[in-house]
Order: structure tokens, then C-alpha cells, then sequence
């Protein structure tokens, strides 16, 4: 969004390949490029077009009201906490984002010319299919630093039709993709990066490529459902933002913005996803956007995604529901999800909002810093803490540290095929007179799941199917709207038994099978002991493995279902908030 109800965002994102040359935007302070990014089998290419988010960063639209991002260490492991705990101040136009149909497109009861079904379909509506599709990347290079101070250069329906020309008519289920290179050269911390938007807000500066409204209309008549830019917004500068919105929003797309390294996929061919956190009543959603380049994966997803074979596996985030735990002791809980109205669009009649949020609201990743220190990190502890770690190191060793936090995991560790080790059938195993405490999910499991399916392979996703989440997701509401207020305090507070916790020695049974990624469908990995939870946590991170926590919606999936999920690539995060999807 910006000033005039539409807008534009910063975005940039930087390939896990590396960088595309000297005009990539560079690696945040004391990091350095990933190595290649290879799938399971080593033929396809993971490849990143998201953006750095950090203050340090343009990642925000500038201009006021809009909220500047924010991250907010809550608690460093040490005396009051075994764990790295931060908080996001963040509204959906920060980074890589995507704006959906609500963007531009009023509600039906509003009996407005611009009203319409598709003025509900918001990020939490549109249906996983729709995320993913073939990468046709349409070169407006051309189109660089041509036009006046302040105007961006204008890309109309002859650039479509030449690619037609030169490579193939664009069909249902293609992210057309439109690559001017923008970001790749201009994403770059302050005070460099005032060059990205402020400048060409300020008119010191020529404005990014975009389409017009003709080429958005033109890729609305051919069915296109998705498209992408390169540029911090697929709205022109100075005022053509809203119209070329409109254009295309009321075929019913969604796209990208702030995309980067488009230069490093082909044509044609690739795979293309978006994925952020399920926002309820989301115009538009903060992201990560990937795509997969080479051997027989592309061709499968983008095959499912046009046949419509996918889940969506998050539960929407609202403020109604117990996204974050609440603790047990007082002034224990995490940070509760919080919806923040910021901006009143009376064109729409809708608030444009920000979310105040723990890191690990909804589903979100679990990479190694979560629970182990930094290298070098002098840690104070509580005579049970130290307790616990000696308990813990007589069995696995010592502890140790790492500064992997979620921008520093590959998304091919947190994507790929999908195994559902179904363990309903462990509610209820455990003794009233021992709670709170959770089933242990222990390596029987695994191996009673391989004996019927055959030995888990690695690059495998592990997702424990416990049916949790799904519960609770399913109760009536009460008269303030708010539904299942018990997740996470009837484990914790032993009103009834907690959810299934991963026991450390499946941890290091999945680590064994080559495992990277283990998830579940109920709140957490850890469970309801604090003892235990940590012990998991600890093995987790100490043998290089990430989670992903609070899924749902696991029920009767294929067993050949691919698994696709991919955190917020926030900067130094203990958590990572993020959509997951299975497309079979």
C-alpha cells in the first residue's frame, strides 16, 4: 500500500545459490553467501528472490504512517530463559510481499462498482494451489532508468506479446515474472538505501520499471493468477499504482513484489512459489518467494499447482485463537498475536494493519540459535538449569552453540517430500496423576512407520500427524469470536494430558536417517516438561536439525506429497513465522 490506498513496498531478495555478480545486493553484516541450494535427488536448484529483513534494510514502504520494522529481543538464553526469544513488529509491506485481491477489490455488501466476491479472497482465503506455478521471466531491463525523476518506466502489452513470440503463449498456472534487475541493484542497507524508494519519492531519482494497467488487463484475459516484479511495487510511479492494481486484482491475482535474483532461472521452466504467514483478513502479507530450477521437480510441482492438488497445512492467524503460549508461571507467556490498525482506507472501508507478534506465532521454523548459545556466548545459569544440562550432556554430549539463526537455513532443508508418521493413537497413554506431561514420541514409531513404508530417506520432511491443533481448531466459538482457548493451557496446566512431545532419542534416530527437518501438527516439538522440552531443543539444534511447529490439517495426505515451506528471511530471527503447503 502507500499514501494513496495502493501500495508499494520494498523488496529485494538475494539467491542461497549466491550472488549473480557484483549487482547483487550485498550479504548482511558477518554473513556471507550460502552454498548451493540442491534438492533430495541433486538435480534441482533451490533458488531465493527474497529480500534481507532488518532496520538496517529499506524492507518498509516509507512513508507515514507505515510502521517500521522491528525486531525485539524479548529474552537471551541465560538465567530467565533457556531459549532466544524475539518479538516482530511487522505489517504485510515489509520484504518480499504479496498483495491478493482485497488490495484493490471492495467486499460484495459494499455495492461499490469495484465491489465483488473477490473483494474477501485475503491472504488467509486464496487457495495453495494458486501460490506456485511455471516462472516466465519477461525482461524489462530495457526499461531501467528510462523515464524522468520520480515516474517509472512503463512496461505495456508489446513486451508480453514478443515473449509470446519468442518463447511460448502464456497459459493458465504461469507466474509471469517481470525482471528489471531493480532490486538486485538498488536493495542495499542505509543510507545506500535510500535510493530504492525515498529518492524516487523525493523525485531525486528515476522511478522502478512496472506494468501499466493495459499489460496487467492483457494477462487478466489470458487467465494468469499470478505474477511477480522485481521492483518494490507492481505500482507505477507517480499514479498509476492503483489503476495498474485494479487491472489485475479483479481478474483474481495475486503477485510478488520486491522479488530478486530473477536473472537466476530461466525462461521458462522453473517452479515458482510464494509463501508468508496466514494472516486473517490480510490484503496483502509479508513472504519468502522461491523458485526450483532443473531436473524433474519443477515439472511436478507445476504440474500439481495446475491440476490443483495442494493443502494449505497453517491454521490462520487471528487474534482469537491461542497462537502463542501463554506460560505457566505469571509473566511466563510469549508474546500474544496482536492485530494493529494503523491506516483507515475509506475507498476499501478497511484498516490497513501491522501484527505485534512472538517469532514463533503460527507455524513457523525452529532453526538451531533457538536453543543452543552463540559461539563465545557466556551463559549464567540457574542451579536447575545447570541440572538439567549436566542430565542432558551424560547422555548426548555436550550441548553446543550455534549462530544459525532462520535466515541462515536453506530452503531445501524445510521443503521436500513429505512423510506422515501417524501418531493419534498415543493420546491418552500417559497416567492422570503424572500431569502435566506429554506421550513421548519415541523411536517405535519411526520404526513401525518404516516397516509398513519402507526406511525414511534423507531430505525427507518428518511431520508427526498428532491430530492436536485440528482439535482445537475445531471447537465452537464464544460470543467475543474466540475459539480454543485451551491449546496450549490444558497440557500446560495439567487440566488434561499435553500434547505428543518428540523425545530427544527419535531426534537423534531421524538424524541417523539423514532427517534435516522434523514437524509436527501439534503446538510445539517440545512438549509440556520443561526438562524434556529442552533436552529435544538442545539435540535438535546441536545436531544442526530445524522444526517446524504448529501445523494442521494432515489428515489422508498422499504419501507422495511434497512438503513446501520457507521462513521470513529476517536477519539474526530465533523464529521464523511462515506458510506450509503440501501439493501431491
Amino acid at each position: 500500500m502507500k499514501p494513496s490506498r495502493s501500495r508499494f513496498l520494498p523488496s529485494l531478495m538475494v539467491t542461497v545459490l549466491g550472488w549473480a555478480g557484483s549487482a547483487m545486493a550485498a550479504a548482511p553484516p558477518n554473513q556471507s553467501p550460502a552454498p548451493e541450494d540442491r534438492s533430495l535427488d541433486g538435480q534441482s536448484t533451490f533458488i531465493d528472490h527474497s529480500l534481507w529483513i532488518s532496520e538496517e534494510f529499506p524492507c518498509n514502504w516509507p512513508t507515514y504512517p507505515f510502521p517500521k520494522f522491528q525486531i525485539v529481543p524479548q529474552q537471551r538464553i541465560g538465567r530467565s530463559s533457556l531459549y532466544h526469544v524475539d518479538m516482530l513488529i511487522i505489517d504485510g509491506n515489509t520484504g518480499t510481499q504479496m498483495d491478493t485481491p482485497p488490495h484493490s477489490v471492495l467486499r460484495p455488501e459494499l455495492n461499490h462498482p469495484k465491489s465483488g466476491p473477490l473483494g474477501l479472497a485475503y491472504t488467509d482465503r486464496i487457495e495453495p494451489w494458486q501460490f506456485g506455478g511455471e516462472a516466465c521471466v519477461v525482461d524489462v531491463r530495457g526499461k531501467l532508468e528510462k523515464a524522468p525523476l520520480g515516474v517509472s518506466p512503463l512496461v505495456g502489452p508489446s513486451i508480453l506479446e514478443a515473449f509470446e513470440k519468442e518463447h511460448r503463449a502464456f497459459r493458465r498456472g504461469d507466474v509471469v515474472l517481470f525482471r528489471s534487475d531493480y532490486t538486485d541493484l538498488f536493495y542495499r542497507p542505509f543510507p545506500e538505501g535510500s535510493r530504492f524508494i525515498n529518492e524516487i519519492i523525493d523525485r531525486k531519482a528515476e522511478g522502478y520499471p512496472d506494468p501499466n494497467p493495459d499489460a496487467m488487463e492483457w494477462l487478466g484475459q489470458r487467465g494468469i493468477l499470478a505474477a511477480g516484479t522485481d521492483s518494490p511495487s507492481m505500482g507505477p510511479l507517480p499514479d498509476l499504482a492503483e489503476a495498474t492494481h485494479y487491472a489485475g486484482l479483479r481478474h483474481g491475482m495475486i503477485w510478488t513484489e520486491g522479488a530478486t535474483g530473477l536473472g537466476r532461472i530461466p525462461t521458462t521452466g522453473a517452479f515458482y512459489c510464494f509463501l508468508g504467514p496466514k494472516h486473517e483478513g490480510g490484503p496483502y502479507g509479508e513472504g519468502r518467494a522461491f523458485s526450483i530450477a532443473g531436473g524433474e521437480l519443477p515439472r511436478r510441482l507445476i504440474e500439481s499447482c495446475r491440476e490443483k492438488r495442494a493443502r494449505d497445512l497453517s491454521p490462520v492467524m487471528t487474534p482469537k485463537f491461542p497462537m502463542t503460549s501463554p506460560g505457566v508461571a505469571t509473566g511466563s507467556h510469549r508474546q500474544s498475536y496482536l492485530k494493529v490498525d494503523f491506516l483507515y482506507s475509506p475507498e476499501l472501508d478497511l484498516w490497513h494493519h501491522a501484527h505485534w507478534m512472538d517469532s514463533m506465532a503460527g507455524t513457523h521454523l525452529v532453526p538451531p540459535a533457538y536453543a543452543l548459545p552463540k559461539p563465545q556466548q557466556k551463559v549464567e545459569e540457574t542451579a536447575l538449569q545447570l541440572a538439567w544440562r549436566q542430565t542432558y550432556e551424560q547422555r548426548w554430549g555436550a550441548r553446543g552453540t550455534s549462530s544459525r539463526t532462520c535466515e541462515q537455513v536453506p530452503i531445501s532443508w524445510t521443503c521436500g517430500p513429505l512423510q506422515v508418521i501417524d501418531v493419534r493413537a498415543i493420546r491418552g497413554s500417559t497416567e492422570r496423576s503424572t500431569w502435566p506431561s506429554s506421550p513421548a514420541i519415541d523411536p517405535s514409531w519411526i520404526e513401525s512407520h518404516e516397516a509398513t513404508h519402507g526406511k525414511l530417506k534423507a531430505g525427507q520432511i518428518v511431520l508427526f500427524q498428532t491430530g492436536y491443533i485440528d482439535r482445537y481448531l475445531a471447537m465452537p466459538r464464544d460470543t467475543q469470536g474466540r475459539f480454543g482457548q485451551g491449546l496450549w493451557s490444558d497440557g500446560l496446566l495439567g487440566k488434561e494430558e499435553g500434547w505428543p512431545a518428540v523425545a530427544p532419542e527419535t531426534i537423534d534416530l531421524l538424524h541417523q536417517r539423514g532427517i534435516r527437518c522434523v514437524a509436527t501438527d501439534a503446538p510445539d516439538l517440545g512438549g509440556v516438561d520443561p526438562q524434556s522440552a529442552a533436552s529435544t531443543y538442545w539435540l535438535l539444534g546441536s545436531r544442526d536439525m530445524v522444526g517446524i511447529e504448529f501445523l494442521c490439517n494432515a489428515d489422508s495426505l498422499p504419501q507422495d506429497s511434497y512438503f513446501l515451506f520457507a521462513p521470513l528471511k529476517i536477519i539474526g530471527c530465533h523464529g521464523g513465522p511462515g506458510r506450509a503447503i503440501a501439493l501431491y
